[in-house]
């Protein structure tokens, strides 16, 4: 049997026109009187909701990735499910295959283009010279059009193949969600930018970011689920090199959260020209900042402990280093060591100084469309 909790959440996503809100005031859902059902889920993002790109693309992150739900490396940046995970579990889909995972994939009910280190803009530094994924919001959304012309295709075709791509009336009843910009400010950040310098690139990522929506909508998308970035201050990656930084009353750094929550300003401003440029469309805008910022401003309220620790990490305050990644195993005085994880992820809030435990994820997911956002019916 479903939780209370599950089932708000999927009446939450099934009514997915949302008025936009930054409060942290409760707002009771207006109910709605008819469910929309989404036949298929596509996604383009980064390591928030990568589901296998990067694993498929370049190496799959090892032991003890995955180690609450999956029991093993599954391809995701976490313990366990991502929110990604649960919104398709939310439907009643299952989970969504990488679009670039040629092993094993079923795209029946969707596909996820999602590769960690992805960015909106393409970045300056690309993976193995640097840092950031090839696979940026445009070629996501160009692998999107090349797959939805193949997908046609082959089930025109027919064969053993047909069975495991979307029917073609799929499309333009699926949910279309994005979840990027994360890494186009941490781009900035180590690129020895300026906060103000970061700032001033933040309009031009965000046009980036619409004119892809722009794009995916002109293809037949009608429904969209754009979560806001999360804050990055908070993360221990930021805060152990970057620890010169202002200090909030949570400990985080709160010049690069100031940032975050500027990237956050001008792309509520880009939604609400979404809407008004589309109007046959339902454009929800999810404030998982103000969430996610709850689980480091009052943990233990939410049932978390020390959530400016990494749980699988090696270094320092935070548990962070930056040579010393979840999963690798590092010389420490002579001696090797691997680099593992807490006892209970469940009780912590982030994962690997970058990502968020699947604890965390689940929350963020269940408290973000409830507790932040008046739904109103499906258009």
């Amino acid at each position: 049997m479903e939780s209370p909790s599950t089932i708000r959440l999927a009446t939450s996503l099934c009514c997915i026109c949302v008025l936009l809100s930054f409060t942290t005031t409760v707002i009771n859902p207006v109910v709605a009187l008819e469910n929309c059902k989404f036949p298929a889920i596509f996604n383009f993002a980064d390591s928030n909701s990568d589901t296998g790109g990067y694993a498929a693309a370049f190496s799959q992150p090892p032991w003890p990735y995955g180690r609450t739900f999956f029991r093993m490396p599954a391809g995701r940046f976490s313990d366990g499910r991502l929110m990604i995970d649960f919104i398709a579990n939310s439907f009643g889909l299952p989970f969504l295959s990488a679009y670039l995972n040629s092993l094993g994939s079923n795209y029946t009910n969707g596909a996820n283009f999602a590769t960690a280190a992805a960015t909106i803009r393409l970045p300056t530094r690309i993976i193995p010279a640097g840092g950031f994924s090839p696979f940026y919001l445009g070629l996501q959304y160009d692998q999107f059009v090349q797959f939805k012309s193949r997908t046609l295709k082959i089930r025109k075709r027919g064969g053993v193949y047909k069975d495991l791509m979307p029917k073609e009336e799929y499309f333009p009843k699926a949910l279309y969600t994005l979840d990027i910009g994360q890494n186009d400010l941490g781009e900035g950040f180590f690129a020895n930018m300026s906060i103000q310098e970061v700032n001033a690139t933040v309009p031009d990522i965000i046009n980036g970011f619409s004119t892809n929506v722009r794009r995916i909508y002109k293809s037949g998308a009608r429904s969209f689920w754009i979560h806001n970035t999360g804050p990055i201050g908070c993360l221990p990656y930021i805060l152990a090199n970057f620890q010169a930084a202002q200090r909030d009353s949570a400990g985080c750094s709160k010049p690069h959260n100031e940032v975050a929550q500027y990237f956050n300003y001008k792309l509520k401003e880009a939604v609400a020209q979404l809407r008004k440029d589309f109007p046959l469309a339902a454009i929800t805008y999810v404030d998982v900042y103000s969430v996610k910022y709850s689980l480091f401003s009052q943990p233990k309220k939410y049932g978390f402990e020390l959530p400016l620790v990494a749980c699988c990490g090696y270094g320092g305050e935070y548990n962070y280093g930056n040579d010393a990644g979840c999963g690798s195993t590092i010389t420490v005085n002579g001696s090797q060591i691997f680099v593992g994880s807490c006892e209970r992820p469940s009780l912590r809030v982030n994962w690997d100084g970058i990502h968020y435990t699947e604890a965390a994820n689940k929350f963020v997911l269940i408290k973000s469309p409830v507790e932040h956002f008046q739904i109103r019916l499906c258009p």
